[in-house]
């Protein structure tokens, strides 16, 4: 059982670029592990968390409904807005500038093999996380991600959540919202849910926020709940 997790800085990377990159990383422990069945070997899987931001991009879920997305071909190329088909789970959504993405690879039989408990400690990472700032995240029922003032009219999200597993590995993982335009989410359904909006961290707090700071929280509750060793 190996807890140590590689933590990369990718910086800002397109969503085609970045999807390869974790593919090749998902695939790496894959291959690992079934070499180790094929083979009778204990080799250690790695682990790794990958800290990105995104160019503008709306990126649809495998089970997400198109008609979520409020603009043509056209108007997408006319904003400078890319898209792309996902093989995640949940809906669509929409990554940019002031936004901390996070991609957690990891071989969940060095932590817990459960994909619903694994969902469920990534929102408690960033409950956390946004807590440090005095705000109150939480779950809302049947609505993964992080959420604000739940069950009132005034709901809304705060940090999307959307993962792949295969053989208990991981890929993809939060969204969480720092200084994002939230403009842009203006022209889909976000993740497929009507009547609710969604906010950042900025306008929550009416202040600015580093995204370094937050980075730094975040790996902190990260390791502290998933009892993770991180290597920077």
């Amino acid at each position: 059982m190996n807890r140590n997790v590689s933590i990369k800085e990718l910086g800002l990377l397109d969503y085609a670029n970045a999807f390869d990159y974790q593919t090749v990383l998902f695939n790496e422990i894959l291959t690992i592990k079934s070499n180790n069945q094929k083979e009778n070997n204990t080799n250690q899987t790695p682990n790794y968390f990958l800290f990105l931001e995104h160019p503008h991009v709306y990126t649809l879920g495998k089970s997400g409904d198109i008609n979520n997305l409020l603009l043509t071909q056209e108007q997408l190329e006319q904003r400078g807005i890319a898209f792309h088909q996902s093989n995640r789970g949940g809906d669509i959504t929409y990554h940019g500038p002031g936004q901390i993405v996070g991609y957690p690879i990891l071989d969940l039989d060095n932590f817990f093999s459960d994909i619903h408990e694994y969902m469920r400690v990534l929102e408690d990472v960033i409950i956390a996380t946004i807590a440090d700032y005095g705000l109150k995240g939480e779950r809302s029922e049947g609505e993964t991600g992080v959420w604000l003032d739940v069950g009132t009219p005034f709901a809304r999200k705060i940090c999307a959540l959307g993962v792949k597993t295969s053989r208990w590995v991981t890929m993809h993982g939060f969204a969480l919202n720092i200084s994002t335009d939230l403009g842009y989410f203006d022209h889909i359904i976000p993740c497929g849910i009507r009547g609710k909006s969604v906010t950042s961290l900025e306008a929550e707090l009416g202040k600015t926020v580093s995204s370094e700071e937050v980075k730094a929280k975040i790996l902190i509750h990260f390791s502290r709940l998933f009892k993770a060793n991180l290597e920077v």
